[in-house]
C-alpha cells in the first residue's frame, strides 16, 4: 500500500477508536477500570480496548507486520523483540494515560510505521481537538493536512519542557541548575503526544526527555525532524526505536539543539 492510501487509512483508523472508545469513556471511568502497571503508572480499560482496536485495524491493514503496543509489551516484555521485524506497527493507544484517568487533557494516540528498525511514518492524534500531526520519511510534517515547518528560534530566552521524573535526583538537580539561567523552565504536558507538537508549533522549544520507549517517541521524533527540528540522542545519533537507551533531547532547531547539547550534555557523562 502506497504511503498516502496508508495514511488516509490510519485516520479513518484513528478516528472510528476515538468514537467507538475513547470518547465514551472520557470523564467517565469508573474505580474499578483503572489499575496500576506499577507505583504511579496507570493503565485503564480505555487503554486495553483501544490497543485491541488499532491492533486488529492495523493489522488488516499491513497483513505481513508485526505490532508492538504498549500494553501488549507491559504483559510480556519479548514483545518488543518485535522492533526486530521487517516492518512493524508501533502503537501508544492512550500516551498520557495518568491525564485520561483524571479526566483532563492533554492525551492522544500514537501509531508509528517502522521499516528495517527505522521510523517511516508516524500520525500523533489528539481524540479532543482532531488534531493529527503527521509526518512520512524524507516527505515532511502536515497539521491537519496542511504542511509545516517548525516556527522560527524564539527572540527571547527559550521555553524548555524537562521532563526529569525518571532521572536519577544528581541529575535532575544538576540539569534544572544548568538550563534554569538560559531557558524559562515549564511543567511537561507529560504526554508525547502533546510534547512534540509543542516543539514545532513554538509553544516550547527545548525538551529533555529521559525515558524513550517507542510508543511515545518513534512518531514524535519523526515528526519534529521532518518539521525541521531535531532530536537525537544526546550524541548526536539518531534515534532508533529499537534501541534501548535512555536519555534523548528534542528541539524546535538544529541551532537551538546544538546549543542545548553543548550545555546540558555534559550532565549525562558522555
Amino acid at each position: 500500500m502506497k504511503i498516502d492510501a496508508l495514511n488516509q487509512s490510519v485516520q479513518t483508523i484513528l478516528r472510528d477508536v476515538t468514537q467507538k472508545v475513547i470518547l465514551p469513556y472520557y470523564q467517565n471511568l469508573k474505580k474499578s477500570d483503572i489499575e496500576e502497571k506499577t507505583p504511579g503508572d496507570l493503565v485503564t480499560i480505555v487503554d486495553k480496548l483501544s490497543e485491541e482496536m488499532l491492533d486488529n485495524a492495523l493489522s488488516q491493514l499491513l497483513p505481513d507486520a508485526a505490532v508492538v503496543g504498549e500494553e501488549a509489551a507491559a504483559a510480556d516484555p519479548s514483545v518488543l523483540d518485535r522492533l526486530l521485524s521487517d516492518q512493524v506497527w508501533v502503537i501508544d493507544p492512550i500516551d498520557g494515560t495518568g491525564n485520561f484517568a483524571a479526566g483532563k487533557p492533554p492525551f492522544g494516540i500514537i501509531i508509528a510505521l517502522v521499516e528495517m528498525g527505522q521510523t517511516v511514518a508516524g500520525w500523533l492524534y489528539d481524540p479532543l481537538t482532531e488534531r493529527l500531526c503527521y509526518a512520512a520519511r524524507d516527505s515532511g510534517a502536515s497539521v491537519n493536512g496542511l504542511p509545516l515547518k517548525s516556527a522560527p528560534d524564539p527572540e527571547k530566552k527559550p521555553i524548555a519542557a524537562l521532563a526529569t521524573g525518571f532521572m536519577r535526583s544528581d541529575q535532575r538537580e544538576a540539569i534544572l541548575s544548568a538550563a534554569s539561567p538560559h531557558y524559562e523552565i515549564v511543567d511537561i504536558p507529560r504526554c508525547a503526544a502533546e510534547q512534540y507538537p509543542r516543539l514545532v508549533l513554538g509553544t516550547n522549544h527545548i525538551s529533555v526527555f529521559e525515558r524513550t520507549l517507542p510508543w511515545d517517541h518513534a512518531a514524535g521524533v519523526l515528526f519534529l525532524n521532518e518539521a525541521g527540528g531535531k532530536a537525537a540522542r544526546w550524541d548526536g545519533t539518531d534515534y532508533l526505536p529499537g534501541d534501548k537507551r535512555t536519555g534523548m533531547l528534542g528541539a524546535s532547531s538544529p541551532k537551538l539543539w546544538d546549543e542545548a547539547a553543548k550545555l546540558l550534555g555534559g550532565i549525562f557523562n558522555l
